[in-house]
């Protein structure tokens, strides 16, 4: 191996750019650093260049709305009502070599009111639900901006099931879809599931970000009770409402008579029980059923004495 002194050819270009050109020392420095706009409100922002290093005749601010004015070093930028979407500020200055040295400020213009509507569906179903199976939930937000800073959750009754945000790099308005995939439970029957839309500006955006939630929508999951012979079986339908309800049930065709109770009480199930319990639920102010769909088998195999 040779003993030479190896030496790096792009190594010595940049070293020799970096005497001949110089890089900035500073940028321009915008205030706020972020600007948050409703929809058709008024915005300002001001610029100072630089602090040294630059002149007032080799800087500017480039705008595609609004005005800007100039004392000495510091722009200062104004417009009346924002309702351009996607804009950019460019704020620079000349050094001594020759170099522009530019700072961006892109504020975010948010719609003045929040998104038109947000529903909640399922995808390609419109029945009750399998215990165990997959369904998809959607959530579809209709004409919000911008979407980068919308977050979407999915709830079951109280419970968060799932927070989502866009991928979209659009500046206007638009309708984004939301999915998530679910397997209910027989203890989800009866669930309402729901979606909320956060649109999440802040720091510099209002201090309570605007929500808006879809409908409610109720789950009914099938799924089959599973019974032995002679056991006890339980069905409870209890309610809460005003006025109070009043409970009907309707039963196999070769089960025992109508029940009138909440909670269905079988003592010794037998398979004459087998099938489909539906017990109904009204008041004067509506009507609800539930499906209690019951499964008996038999008794397992008996060991007699001296097998």
């Amino acid at each position: 191996m040779s003993d030479k002194p190896q030496f790096n050819l792009f190594a010595i270009y940049v070293f020799f750019l970096f005497i001949l050109y110089p890089s900035c020392t500073e940028y321009p420095v915008f205030t706020p650093s972020a600007l948050v706009v409703k929809y058709g409100d008024p915005a300002n922002v001001t610029c100072v260049v630089c602090q040294k290093d630059c002149s007032g005749d080799a800087s500017g601010l480039e705008h595609t709305v609004g005005k800007v004015s100039q004392n000495g070093t510091t722009m200062f930028w104004t417009v009346d009502r924002l309702t351009e979407w996607g804009i950019s500020l460019h704020c620079y200055y000349n050094n001594d070599a020759g170099n522009q040295c530019t700072s961006i400020l892109n504020p975010t213009l948010y719609r003045k009111y929040p998104p038109e509507s947000v529903s909640i569906s399922f995808v390609n179903h419109t029945e009750m639900m399998f215990e165990n199976q997959q369904y998809t939930l959607q959530c579809s937000v209709q004409n919000v901006a911008p979407v980068q800073s919308l977050t979407v959750t999915f709830y079951r009754g109280n419970t968060a099931l799932g927070h989502l945000q866009s991928d979209s790099e659009q500046k206007k308005p638009v309708n984004e879809t939301f999915t998530l995939n679910i397997t209910p439970r027989r203890e989800d029957d009866g669930a309402q599931y729901w979606c909320e839309s956060k649109l999440e500006l802040r720091p510099a955006g209002p201090q309570r970000p605007p929500v808006v939630t879809s409908e409610k929508l109720p789950a009914i999951v099938h799924y089959v009770i599973t019974i032995t012979e002679g056991d006890t079986l339980h069905l409870n339908c209890s309610s809460v409402g005003n006025p109070s309800p009043s409970y009907t049930w309707t039963l196999p065709l070769n089960s025992s008579p109508s029940y009138s109770g909440s909670v269905l009480t079988i003592k010794s199930v037998g398979f004459e029980h087998e099938g489909q319990h539906i017990c109904t639920v009204s008041n004067t102010v509506g009507t609800v059923t539930k499906e209690f769909n019951i499964d008996v088998q038999s008794e397992c195999c008996q060991i007699l004495p001296g097998k």
